[in-house]
């Protein structure tokens, strides 16, 4: 089989299985597999596993958190194995891309962060690991979901280049600026003090 270069075309055709693939709206899925109705009908209407949980399954919010992460680690995998690291970043950050914005929900979608996740694991574990802590910990000190998000995506980059993976470091700039952006009414109750801590309504 003759090796697969990095041309424009082979990396457009990355983009888009990166694209459809984190697309799949799971949280949807799994909330009408566990019959707790249409999650656009539930608290926020966002398709990610804050908004599940908030169905009162957290069965259900596990298996979204755990699907949404693995379509951003998948592409990154396939891509990396069939085509290398740059068809693996791109299909990556499309996947990223396609569970923000889902064509087939009307681009949109949820906030990116379990994607997010996933691709870095993918990309580079120890940096996604660090993430992952830092999300933790934040959470742990703060008890707020979307803070640990924000914590976590801007040290993306900084976890990128402290653990020798520079290469990757604009990848992080960019989803998490994507994710400051999705997170900006978050944003707005933070400042005010009124966003929700985790545990409670």
């Amino acid at each position: 089989m003759p090796e697969i270069t990095h041309t424009l075309p082979v990396l457009l055709i990355w983009a888009a299985f990166g694209y459809v693939l984190g697309s799949i709206p799971f949280g949807i899925v799994i909330t009408r597999l566990f019959g707790l109705g249409n999650l656009r009908e539930i608290g926020s209407g966002n398709i990610g596993t804050t908004n599940v949980l908030r169905t009162g399954s957290k069965p259900a919010a596990a298996a979204t958190l755990i699907l949404d992460g693995g379509k951003g680690a998948v592409a990154v995998l396939i891509a990396r194995a069939l085509a290398g690291d740059d068809a693996a970043q791109v299909a990556g950050l499309l996947a990223f891309a396609g569970h923000c914005f889902p064509v087939w929900l009307g681009f949109r979608g949820g906030k990116g962060v379990a994607t997010f996740l996933g691709l870095v694991l993918a990309l580079a574990w120890p940096v996604g690991i660090a993430c992952c802590l830092t999300w933790l910990a934040t959470a742990i000190v703060a008890r707020i979901s979307s803070l640990s998000a924000l914590v976590a995506a801007a040290s993306a980059p900084l976890w990128m280049l402290l653990l020798g993976h520079g290469d990757i470091a604009l990848l992080g700039v960019v989803t998490g600026g994507l994710i400051f952006w999705r997170h900006r009414d978050n944003i707005a109750r933070l400042r005010a003090g009124t966003e929700p801590r985790i545990g409670r309504k």
